[in-house]
């Protein structure tokens, strides 16, 4: 159950941050945002504000924003239908009745002749043998089988924005990933404090070997067995090389030098072979300045290691079979549950770059492939047939969803059989 929560949270705020950025500026550029869903499928819930429904869909697959003008309108309306028209206190249409129109008896009906629901915005309509025309309200609504559907003018529509403003509401997406990262990661060093690269005790585990040997917190490792330390890494190199072996400590305290016996506990180090511990932290410090170039850093790490694994699984020196799916995810977001709130904030980082690199990966149905579509515009000068654009996105996307069937498989091939 805390596995599920934490999935259920965690993967909800990664989606949510990364399709926010994708309304946020979307929004700003003037774009009509017909919906934010988290979640594929059918409707669980959902509200509308303003232009947008927000909708929780059953299948927690991602998020999307529907932006007008990205795809064609499901609704339309032709020269020949009889239409109800609603006015508001303007006297221009509000309400655009498609069916149903008995339900609505203070409409006007007429039958359509001519009809620009993009540019001029009116309704050239035969009303008792008389062609009139109607002027269209900016925010007028289509109503079908009373569902009302905005229209979307062509100064509201996505393909009539400039490069730099489609550019960045599709590159917000992925952007508000890393921004999340830096985020969790300059709490988590508020909270936990950030590493000191020095040979100095942080946190002491009182069944360990140094609180056998009484050492304390804050206490300073000058040398171990006469071999000067400065770093935190040349402490922890010299106790992993000598397991069970009695070590002499130079310790200072509060300005104090002495000498302490410390014997190193054995464990399975990483390689496989064994290693010495003593039970002792990292000495942290706490500092707001600090805490953000902490999480500058740590984003940046994370980012370039993502891009690593990459690149070897490019060139095939990291094999398919190692990549994790829904579920191997899963399961390691239970074990970083069980080891507390901290490396769960850390692993919800790591996600979140995650997410944002691979969503930038120049690839169909992804945000870097609708963003390598809008920089072959650019240089052309002219956009790419849409149904072309389209068929190729459909293609990705269908070719994304067989490779998460494949590492769905090997995730519960090396998990559960």
């Amino acid at each position: 159950m805390n596995t599920l929560i934490a999935i259920i949270i965690i993967f909800g705020l990664l989606v949510f941050i990364h399709e926010w950025g994708h309304l946020y500026f979307a929004k700003r550029a003037g774009i009509l945002c017909r919906e934010f869903a988290i979640g594929f499928g059918p409707k669980l819930f959902s509200f509308k504000k303003d232009e947008t429904l927000y909708t929780i869909r059953l299948l927690p697959l991602g998020g999307f924003v529907r932006m007008a003008g990205e795809d064609p309108e499901l609704i339309q309306i032709k020269p020949g239908y009889e239409i109800g028209l609603v006015f508001n206190r303007r006297n221009k249409v509000s309400e655009m009745i498609v069916n149903n129109k008995s339900k609505h008896p203070e409409a006007k009906i007429v039958t359509v002749e001519r009809v620009d629901l993009e540019k001029d915005l009116l309704i050239e309509a035969y009303v008792d043998g008389e062609l009139v025309s109607f002027p269209v309200d900016e925010k007028a609504n289509i109503i079908y089988d009373e569902e009302p559907t905005q229209i979307a003018p062509l100064d509201r529509q996505f393909g009539s924005k400039t490069i730099p403003q489609r550019a960045l509401a599709i590159f917000a997406g992925p952007m508000m990933n890393f921004v999340l990262a830096f985020l969790i990661l300059t709490a988590f060093a508020l909270l936990a404090g950030m590493p000191v690269d020095e040979s100095r005790i942080g946190m002491v585990s009182s069944e360990g070997a140094a609180a056998e040997a009484e050492l304390i917190e804050n206490d300073r490792i000058l040398a171990i067995n006469g071999q000067p330390l400065e770093t935190w890494e040349d402490l922890t190199t010299v106790i992993q090389k000598h397991p069970n072996q009695d070590l002499v400590f130079e310790v200072e305290r509060d300005g104090q030098v002495f000498e302490a016996i410390v014997t190193p506990q054995e464990r399975q180090g990483p390689t496989g072979e064994p290693e010495g511990f003593i039970g002792v932290g990292q000495s942290t410090t706490f500092t707001v300045l600090g805490s953000i170039k902490y999480g500058v850093t740590e984003t940046y790490v994370f980012a370039k290691l993502i891009f690593e694994a990459l690149g070897m699984l490019v060139t095939g020196q990291f094999s398919l079979d190692q990549l994790a799916g829904p579920v191997g995810i899963y399961n390691y977001t239970g074990q970083a549950a069980e080891m507390g709130i901290l490396v769960l904030m850390k692993w919800a980082a790591i996600l979140s770059v995650n997410l944002g690199i691979i969503n930038l990966l120049p690839l169909p149905a992804l945000d870097g492939g609708r963003l390598m579509f809008i920089g072959v515009e650019a240089v052309r000068g002219k956009p790419i047939d849409p149904q072309k654009e389209g068929l190729v996105h459909f293609i990705g996307f269908a070719l994304l969803m067989l490779l998460m069937l494949v590492v769905t498989w090997n995730d519960i091939n090396k998990f559960f059989l």
